[in-house]
């Protein structure tokens, strides 16, 4: 949401370390970098099939042009975006002035049943006081006793009002195949799907249920950098709120993809207006009339988003000159606590209405001023110094050769592989594959089969999610997520020139993560999760004692009113 003189900007993190306004409404994009002599060329994007056309409007927009494929060098391009996970020797093959729009397997948060056991996961190491944002779910049919047993629980319970429950399939998007029940009789389902705790709270406005899309970029897992986008979506059900008809999809769900065939959609809603969506702005201004201060709110959302990442974050293997956008589905409830619905990969931009395009046009703006790109990357050929890749050891500097910026990043980077590795994965290759069948009868024979070595099993393989078939002799591995403390031989696009730290503040993006010092250091040279954690507990109580402290002189304000 745009910031003015007389709101406070909400997104911002609690301290600003940084060092640099936070009114800078644009970060330094195209950098003069490069020889008066070089003749600059328009920067180039590549669409894959399935990307909605206001992305190519935008960057039309913007003076780029277009990748063709019959003319153009395979590498010659700036920014390759598309809706599904790239491949893995997309990642490989990249160079300094490319940037891809995903990261590999991030898919263990945008899967709802990914994202349940990961929260779980996260809940069982550091605490529920920090992981209490997300509703209580169960992964059906593996959980369906431990489901029996909880549902059971409460309906015996006496004094106690019976939950509502939701059962989403987990692997669909757009509202697609929900159901809401109270009894477990109607309980059906086909596929794998996530119940959870239905929130029969929500926050109303004039009678009708909303959520939040808040749109979230990563640019980097390595050190983890997270910005928020200040304006976004605020989605709303086109049927009042009611609880006695749970099968009445226009009144629980709020998926514009649901709502826009409904039959009050085009309707005047008293206190809502036609259609189903507002601004971030004109939340707030509502809130605001009603006397609400929502700093705090924001502040937990902020945490949500930062604590949700950190569950995958170690995970995420490493890969340069990546971003990725989530779509973060916040729900607030009639105490003004924040809940994660889901998140989301390659969030909706189709633009359905007007409001879409104010919101997803200057989000997709901000994402490319994000990239941070400069003029040299517009030759897209070496230009760059010739630098030397960083080792380990003196014996590794002495194998390590002059690195060319056209080789990929991971290249560089994969000099550090231990030549033990190196060799046992060429002894792999050298064997024909072996069939499941193969392997079953080759345990049953061995009593003590021979284990690889630790490095190649540290070595995984991609998930399948990534649509990539492995080819035989082809390596197609991850380079392990510890390469994150070898400094690589091409400087980040996503840290300033002058104290290489993230940019603050790049249009309506603002940096939530990292918020101090001590978040940047432990994120920095591997990611110390159980640091960053101890700082966010740091910061949730004093914005915690804040809050309380507002609330103290708020109510010695009225008393004093009421004095007078």
């Amino acid at each position: 949401m745009p910031s003015d003189s007389t709101s406070p900007n909400l997104l911002l993190p609690s301290s600003h370390f940084l060092g640099c306004p936070l009114s800078e409404s644009k970060g330094c994009t195209m950098a003069e970098d490069h020889n008066a002599k070089d003749t600059l060329k328009p920067l180039v994007f590549r669409l894959h099939e399935s990307v909605p056309k206001v992305v190519r409007e935008v960057l039309m927009e913007r003076g780029w042009s277009e990748f063709d494929e019959q003319e153009q060098d395979k590498s010659d391009w700036n920014l390759y975006w598309r809706n599904t996970p790239f491949h893995v020797t997309d990642h490989h093959n990249i160079k300094p002035w490319q940037r891809l729009n995903h990261y590999p397997e991030t898919v263990k948060i945008t899967r709802k049943d990914y994202l349940a056991r990961n929260l779980k996961r996260m809940k069982g190491i550091y605490g529920s006081a920090l992981y209490k944002f997300s509703p209580v779910a169960f992964i059906m049919p593996n959980d369906y006793v431990k489901f029996i047993a909880e549902y059971s629980k409460e309906r015996q319970s006496q004094g106690r009002k019976s939950s509502y429950w939701i059962c989403k399939p987990v692997n669909l998007s757009r509202g697609r195949g929900i159901l809401i029940f109270q009894d477990i009789k109607d309980l059906i389902y086909d596929c794998v799907v996530i119940v959870q705790k239905y929130i029969s709270n929500p926050l109303l406005i004039s009678g009708y249920k909303w959520d939040l899309r808040l749109y979230v970029c990563v640019t980097s897992f390595c050190p983890l950098t997270i910005y928020t986008y200040e304006e976004g979506l605020v989605r709303f059900a086109t049927e009042k709120f009611d609880l006695s008809s749970l099968d009445n999809v226009y009144a629980h769900l709020t998926n514009t993809s649901i709502n826009k065939f409904g039959p009050s959609y085009k309707k005047d809603k008293v206190g809502i207006g036609r259609g189903c969506k507002w601004t971030f702005s004109k939340c707030r201004s509502y809130l605001c009339s009603r006397g609400v201060d929502d700093l705090l709110l924001w502040q937990r959302i902020n945490n949500i988003v930062t604590l949700t990442l950190l569950a995958i974050t170690p995970s995420v293997p490493l890969t340069h000159n990546c971003f990725e956008l989530f779509g973060f589905d916040i729900l607030i409830d009639d105490k003004f606590k924040p809940w994660l619905l889901e998140v989301n990969c390659s969030p909706a931009l189709r633009l359905d209405c007007s409001i879409d395009a104010t919101v997803k046009k200057g989000l997709l703006h901000d994402v490319i001023e994000l990239l941070n790109y400069k003029q040299i990357d517009t030759l897209r050929q070496n230009k760059m110094a010739r630098t030397k890749s960083s080792c380990a050891s003196k014996q590794q500097q002495t194998e390590c050769t002059t690195a060319s910026p056209v080789q990929s990043l991971l290249e560089v980077a994969g000099r550090s592989f231990s030549k033990e590795a190196i060799v046992t994965r060429k002894a792999a290759r050298a064997h024909p594959r072996k069939t499941l069948t193969s392997q079953l009868r080759e345990r049953m024979n061995m009593p003590k089969p021979c284990f690889p070595s630790r490095a190649a099993s540290n070595s995984k393989p991609i998930l399948g999610t990534l649509h990539h078939v492995p080819v035989p002799g082809q390596d197609t591995q991850w380079l392990p997520t510890e390469l994150c403390k070898n400094k690589l031989s091409i400087p980040p696009y996503f840290l300033t020139d002058q104290d290489k730290r993230p940019f603050p503040r790049i249009g309506d993006f603002v940096l939530i993560f990292p918020f101090n010092d001590a978040a940047l250091q432990a994120s920095r040279n591997g990611i110390d999760v159980k640091g960053i954690i101890q700082e966010i507990h740091k910061l949730m109580n004093e914005q915690l004692s804040r809050g309380i402290q507002k609330v103290k002189e708020k109510k010695d304000y009225l008393t004093i009113q009421k004095c007078l």
